[in-house]
């Protein structure tokens, strides 16, 4: 495509967890074409339940992403998202969108087909994948040699953690993304990884083979959206800074080219008395050492305390990554004119 012709963004939004929805609301205002690569490693609740008794990936943090991108009915998005009480017997903590999902696949017999009727009907404005086909393992080595496996059980054993990989159901290594992930990272101007759980959200994906290498070989550029706080039995103690440590150790090379860091400071009385254990204390900044790791620091008053928890703020969060897109673009542009003279 001529570089003196306009074209939407590309953006690839790399996660799970409750982080990849918040960033993807707000990408889909603003003028991009979106791909949310999601992971299937997830082995809890609902998602957990229904990956282990039918043949498809744990599907709540796909069933999130599409209400994200959605622009269907508010009411249809709710009832999307509805899960049954825990007094309802066999449904009990199931969201309606995970059934859904499951059952389409089921009578199609392809996830990738099951998720382009669902996106169409529920109006989705971008593309969301799986990051693998297949439900995948988590496996967690800790610093003292034990080994936990499962995503859900990792955190659980309050060990520091050394190093995680993904395995198929079957043991074997995680090698083949879904179709067209691969060419969604290659084609993408600019790609995007968290918020979310370092360990649990980000590397499950990152460590499939064909996804860890199409990252490394990217031209575009790589954002990492540092988390406001540490996690219990993953990042205890850690800095901004220890973060991007961990993401270039499991890929053997420094690929972080951006990182958006939050330096609000988080109130004290929400610290001391926390509504969800899985969090501790604010992330330490370490400035000086993301640029030893040949990191761009981009660092604002990113935080937002709402429905009693620590967020980032979703409009300037994509305010920041809106300019990135466009200074991406501007220089674009001024080597094209540079190779015309």
């Amino acid at each position: 495509m001529s570089e003196t012709k306009s074209h939407r963004y590309k953006v690839a939004v790399i996660g799970g967890g409750t982080g990849l929805p918040v960033i993807l609301r707000g990408l889909k205002r603003i003028d991009a074409d979106i791909t949310a690569v999601v992971t299937v490693a997830d082995d809890g609740g609902s998602s957990g339940a229904i990956r282990d008794y039918i043949d498809v990936v744990p599907p709540g943090d796909i069933r999130n992403c599409m209400v994200a991108l959605s622009d269907a009915d508010e009411l249809l998005l709710d009832v999307f998202q509805y899960r049954f009480n825990t007094d309802d017997d066999f449904l009990a903590g199931h969201a309606i969108g995970n059934l859904l999902i499951a059952a389409l696949k089921e009578m199609r017999g392809s996830l990738t087909e099951s998720l382009d009727i669902l996106s169409n009907y529920m109006k989705v404005q971008g593309q969301i994948l799986p990051a693998a086909t297949e439900p995948l393992v988590l496996h967690a080595l800790f610093e003292d040699g034990t080994i936990a496996v499962g995503e859900s059980k990792i955190a659980r054993h309050r060990k520091k953690i050394q190093q995680v990989l993904v395995t198929t159901m079957q043991g074997e290594p995680a090698i083949h993304a879904t179709p067209h992930v691969v060419e969604a990272i290659e084609q993408a101007d600019l790609i995007v990884l968290g918020p979310g759980s370092l360990y649990s959200s980000i590397l499950p994906n990152l460590m499939i083979e064909e996804i860890g290498q199409a990252i490394k070989r990217t031209q575009a550029e790589v954002v990492y959206i540092c988390n406001i706080m540490t996690q219990l039995g993953e990042t205890e103690q850690f800095s901004d800074a220890d973060h991007v440590r961990v993401l270039h150790e499991h890929l053997g090379q420094a690929f972080i080219d951006t990182v958006l860091v939050n330096i609000a400071e988080v109130p004290q009385d929400y610290i001391d008395n926390q509504p969800n254990e899985e969090y501790l204390l604010q992330v330490r900044h370490d400035f000086e050492g993301m640029r030893k790791l040949g990191c761009r620091v981009i660092s604002n008053s990113f935080l937002s305390m709402k429905n009693g928890g620590a967020y980032h703020d979703t409009e300037l969060v994509v305010e920041e990554l809106r300019h990135l897109m466009e200074t991406i673009k501007l220089n674009r542009r001024l080597k094209h004119q540079a190779a015309q003279v």
